[in-house]
């Protein structure tokens, strides 16, 4: 079974921990795990997409000449989708881009990226993580003595502390959340996952 390191908020030992084998170290299911990326990134698009066709567009109650003996080709509206201010054929119109996958998927999927990250050693864990004032630089130190200042950071928390979400907004490389909304994106896309202890515990306790 998989061990690792708690810190402190000095970057010191203090203990180690176990990890729950059937989260974290599993044979991950990359398919499944590609799946639920691609089911999170299409959560995302908003589908508002829209052009007019020729039902919509303004003008065009009337034929813009008769039938026959114009020399023109037959029309039968300006609106036509031809004529240069017409509507637009094929064209997109608003839609919904989510996916469906059933729950045994997606804990499963979570798992697989859970294994990864730390087959990759890319998991560290806090005993605590709170600040006195809510400064950047409360944060930024941390992640300093953490040695992961540069890199994409997921904070992963039981409940929000204020100081600490307020530490960290401003930095463009860390997002902050609790153990329910932990999702495959964010955990792939992060280079390190830091948590706390009880968010660990929270986390093995929901995916057991």
């Amino acid at each position: 079974m998989g061990k690792v390191n708690v810190l402190n908020l000095n970057g010191e030992k203090i203990k180690d921990i176990k990890l729950n084998e059937s989260i974290f170290g599993i044979t991950p299911n990359d398919k499944v795990l590609y799946n639920a990326i691609i089911l999170t990134r299409a959560s995302l698009r908003q589908g508002t997409h829209k052009t007019k066709n020729r039902a919509e567009v303004s003008g065009g109650g009337r034929k813009p000449w008769r039938q026959k003996g114009t020399g023109h080709a037959r029309q039968g509206s300006i609106r036509a989708v031809q004529w240069v201010g017409g509507g637009n054929y094929g064209t997109p119109v608003p839609r919904d881009y989510s996916k469906k996958m059933n729950r045994k998927e997606r804990r499963l999927a979570l798992k697989s990226a859970l294994t990864h990250k730390q087959e990759e050693n890319a998991i560290i864990v806090l005993d605590e993580l709170t600040f006195a004032t809510p400064k950047t630089k409360e944060m930024v130190k941390l992640l300093t003595t953490l040695k992961i200042a540069d890199k994409k950071v997921l904070i992963v928390v039981k409940e929000f502390d204020e100081n600490v979400v307020l530490s960290s907004r401003n930095l463009g490389n860390v997002a902050i959340m609790e153990t329910s909304e932990v999702n495959v994106l964010d955990l792939v896309t992060a280079d390190y996952v830091v948590m706390t202890t009880d968010a660990l515990e929270k986390l093995e306790e929901v995916l057991s």
